[in-house]
């Protein structure tokens, strides 16, 4: 289902600069694995934020960076522990790697996990390293480049995940939102939570960023929260209408229309929303564990039991 949305080969990934100095490294087409990062150059040297999937992207990203300045890379800030933003952090030996302490914990929890070979098309990871934040923070740090306020934020609830914090830089106007945004990607929320997701949106909202750069998908404006907000909203109301019929999450899937929602790169994460959308109607905690395997194999199911399409 997923893999006709794709387009076949790839764009390069390209280097935006969406404020002075500021730089977005926008990887298409921003479907599974296949993330955003970008960087901040300074005069003693640059910020990062996040890493890439792969070895080989996670290089690529170096290079790029190297194509604007020669400054040091000395700080990399995580916005969260999954794979396609931190697999990537061993690249960078020479920088300080800055995170939440949840996003430090989970890191080193899970390592490189075996799921990312068992779900997905087959995939050139290269030689990866788990390599965790050393530096951690509770509720947020400030980083600066030069005299540039980048604020570190974490909300305190669970949304994509348990660990997400964004980078917010005022005197710009400009949000480095992680995955808790995806430009033309379904939204995924299956390892945090869907109500805590809606009240972290509404937070992101308040902050007036005028320039967004997406976990996923391309650079845009304040309408992306709107949209993804949207689609939340539509995973809880598809969720207690199935609940209300007795169907599970793959059932209430297969049962309903995406309609407007269709469109938008690997729609199998449905299932797995639900899934999380499920535990939460049942009354569980935001963000709790669930059956994590359970839910991944139903989006295989939903997939017309095909592995799921990853191109990074």
């Amino acid at each position: 289902m997923s893999s006709s949305l794709h387009d076949h080969p790839l764009p390069p990934a390209r280097i935006e600069e969406v404020a002075d100095g500021v730089y977005a490294y926008i990887q298409p087409d921003g479907s599974w694995w296949i993330n955003n990062t970008g960087f901040l150059v300074g005069g003693r040297g640059v910020v990062s934020v996040d890493s890439c999937s792969t070895e080989r992207r996670t290089l690529a990203y170096r290079e790029a960076i190297r194509s604007v300045t020669d400054r040091p890379i000395t700080t990399l800030i995580n916005t969260h522990h999954h794979g396609d933003h931190t697999f990537g952090n061993f690249v960078f030996p020479e920088a300080t790697i800055v995170g939440h302490e949840r996003t430090r914990e989970a890191i080193l929890a899970e390592g490189i996990p075996a799921y990312r070979t068992m779900a997905w098309t087959e995939v050139e990871w290269g030689d990866l390293q788990a390599c965790p934040p050393f530096l951690t923070y509770t509720d947020g740090v400030t980083v600066y480049s030069d005299e540039l306020r980048c604020e570190v934020r974490h909300f305190g609830v669970p949304a994509h995940t348990t660990n997400d914090s964004v980078v917010w830089i005022p005197e710009r106007s400009l949000l480095f939102a992680g995955d808790l945004l995806f430009n033309g990607g379904t939204p995924f929320v299956m390892m945090g939570s869907v109500r805590g997701s809606l009240e972290v949106l509404d937070r992101l909202a308040e902050l007036g960023a005028e320039t967004i750069v997406p976990g996923h998908g391309g650079v845009c404006g304040p309408e992306v929260i709107d949209r993804v907000r949207g689609y939340l909203r539509f995973v809880m109301a598809t969720a207690e209408r199935g609940r209300a019929a007795g169907l599970s999450a793959l059932e209430t899937a297969r049962e309903t229309d995406l309609g407007e929602y269709g469109g938008l790169l690997d729609p199998e994460r449905i299932v797995g929303n639900l899934h999380r959308a499920y535990a939460e109607l049942d009354g569980l905690p935001l963000g709790v564990p669930i059956d994590l395997t359970a839910a991944i194999l139903e989006m295989i199911e939903f997939n017309g039991g095909k592995l799921l399409t990853c191109l990074a």
